[in-house]
């Protein structure tokens, strides 16, 4: 039926068919590649957010499109035939049989009491056309009964006032299905100015408001984790920062003496993530004049990952002090990480130097040896027997010993420096291949520098720590 104010006015001119058909293509080409998209969403693992919100968004650009299509058709084919009349008693057609079965349209003549209903109405609400349409006094049966007076308040102002329909109700079909309905419409006035009907366009909303709640709580979902995880992500650096050693660029120790320790150190952060990792480096001066060195890192990534960390580098560093010599402080974190109440797995290596002596006595878990830089050349340290730490009960961690020279570099670092994944092969190699520049280098400090700019910019899956130890060249 005619959508119009005035019964009198024009009705209006449809619009060039060439022109509706250019919109029908470029709906369909677009239809055709957000369908790729979605298909590529739908591939995203179901516990992550935010492709759970990339689904809904796609899922809800489908529907838009294929409304929009199917409008755009009924525009170009015109007022649609009059359909032959259904046999008595046969159910309307199921929904979603077409697209066009979610509009309908109806007019509710007030002189006559008399109601008019579209074969479409018919099938939204459930009807048959033989029981007949619901007039506006019925119409509020088959509605939610808090949506009944927003109708009734709708209704009334299009009647008195003369304002045009505009809001949506649910339904509850014959057949018990809940539908979500948008209608709009407006008063019919006659020659005099008085409302002699009202028409109105219904549309079932239901599978699109289905797809814009998704959205919302997928978003909502995602904000949720994204909020969670920025404040996790704020804590874990918080908590890193205050348990790893307060001093930047160099340090001296032990303070004083003519072998003592010329030391840096550089955190290098994940170059695939954000999350903060458990890896950790120390230098501490021990009672005796002795130096603690140790780095080590646990398996995991945020406020897990720290927490655990600051327990076991608190516990290193206490035990150093008390006089533990490496292997048994060893035995000791892992017992510790094997009580915890949040099992993980860490590596670690712990030094003690003597500066009296020059002697280095060391212990590993499962953690990369030393490499000693001497007269311009680098290698490995021969590891003592050792497991990662948390990987058994019992187990016992060797020491060994190594006297330096003065002008020994001594580097300490975790995996995750010189590996770009957990295949990776090439371990300390690329580390060694920076002999040559580190003889050249005056400082530790220009050392961990070299070593930044070597890789600091490479692919890195996970962090990393380098603590760079020189004895004192005068020594003698």
């Amino acid at each position: 039926m005619p959508s119009h104010l005035f019964a009198d006015r024009p009705a209006p001119q449809p619009p060039e068919r060439g022109s509706v058909d250019a919109l029908i293509s470029q709906t369909r080409r677009l239809r055709v590649d957000v369908d790729a998209v979605r298909r590529d969403a739908v591939a995203v693992d179901d516990e992550d957010p935010q492709g759970r919100w990339q689904r809904a968004l796609c899922d809800l650009a489908v529907h838009q499109l294929d409304d929009l299509g199917a409008h755009l058709g009924q525009l170009k084919a015109g007022l649609p035939a009059q359909a032959e009349e259904a046999p008595a008693g046969r159910p309307p057609a199921a929904m979603g049989t077409s697209l066009l079965s979610r509009v309908g349209s109806a007019e509710w003549n007030l002189l006559t009491d008399e109601a008019s209903w579209s074969d479409e109405l018919y099938e939204i609400f459930g009807r048959t056309p033989e029981s007949g349409p619901l007039t506006l006094d019925e119409l509020p049966s088959m509605l939610f009964a808090e949506d009944q007076s927003f109708l009734a308040a709708m209704v009334t102002d299009c009647l008195v006032d003369g304002k045009p329909i505009d809001g949506e109700f649910r339904i509850v079909r014959t057949d018990g299905v809940v539908r979500t309905l948008h209608m709009m419409g407006e008063p019919v006035l006659d020659s005099d100015g008085c409302t002699a009907s009202m028409w109105a366009v219904l549309r079932d909303v239901s599978e699109l408001r289905r797809s814009q709640r998704a959205v919302r709580e997928t978003r909502d979902s995602l904000q949720r984790q994204q909020h969670i995880a920025r404040t996790e992500h704020r804590i874990a650096v918080e908590l890193q920062e205050s348990v790893l050693p307060p001093w930047r660029g160099s340090l001296r120790l032990p303070h004083g003496g003519p072998a003592a320790l010329d030391l840096a150190a550089h955190y290098l952060p994940s170059t695939s993530s954000a999350m903060i990792g458990g890896d950790w480096y120390d230098a501490l001066e021990l009672p005796g004049g002795q130096t603690l060195l140790t780095v080590g890192g646990l398996t995991g990534h945020g406020v897990t990952a720290t927490s655990g960390m600051a327990m076991l580098l608190g516990a290193l560093r206490g035990m150093a002090v008390a006089g533990i010599a490496p292997g048994p402080l060893m035995g000791h974190l892992n017992q510790l990480l094997q009580a915890s109440t949040q099992p993980a797995l860490g590596s670690a290596m712990c030094c003690r130097y003597d500066p009296a002596t020059r002697l280095l006595t060391w212990a590993q878990a499962g953690h990369p040896a030393p490499l000693l830089f001497r007269d311009g050349t680098g290698r490995p340290l021969t590891p003592p027997e050792g497991v990662l730490l948390g990987a058994t009960s019992g187990a016992s961690y060797e020491q060994a010993e190594v006297r330096l020279r003065p002008g020994d570099l001594l580097v300490l670092h975790t995996d995750g420096i010189s590996r770009r994944s957990p295949t990776d092969g090439a371990g300390p190699s690329r580390l060694l291949n920076l002999a040559p520049r580190f003889a050249g280098a005056r400082s530790a400090q220009e050392c961990v520098r070299l070593t930044v700019e070597e890789f600091g910019e490479a692919e890195r899956e996970n962090d990393a720590c380098v603590l760079i130890a020189r004895v004192a060249a005068s020594a003698q």
